[in-house]
């Protein structure tokens, strides 16, 4: 088992900055890909950004060029820094990896940690 913590949200207003972190802990699993997703009420969950083991990238359209994901490998740890926040960028943020153990793949969930974007 891979538990993953997040931490750093909060309530910012429109064009602040916030930064998320999420470590993860338990079993030695090598983590593959680590990434965010987001869940606005009355929408489904989607994808914000992921990062590799080789630092490679995906975001989504709605985020490039505001948001960078990053991770610490020593650290077990997967950033996201979020600039020019928007009242839509308001949601609940969910860190995940795929974690490989004994040649067979699992996805972990964080609880979620949440941004509200507001005046």
């Amino acid at each position: 088992q891979v538990q993953l913590v997040e931490s750093g949200g909060g309530l910012v207003q429109p064009g602040g900055s916030l930064r998320l972190s999420c470590a993860a802990s338990g079993s030695i699993y090598t983590l593959i890909t680590m990434g965010w997703y987001r869940q606005a009420p009355g929408k489904q969950r989607e994808l914000v950004a992921t990062i590799t083991n080789v630092d490679s990238t995906d975001y989504a359209d709605s985020v490039k060029g505001r948001f960078i994901i990053s991770r610490d490998n020593a650290k077990n740890t997967v950033y996201l820094q979020m600039n020019s926040l928007k009242p839509e960028d308001t949601a609940v943020y969910y860190c995940n990896c795929d974690a490989q153990f004994r040649g067979a793949t699992f996805r972990y969930w964080g609880q979620g940690t949440q941004v509200t974007v507001s005046p």
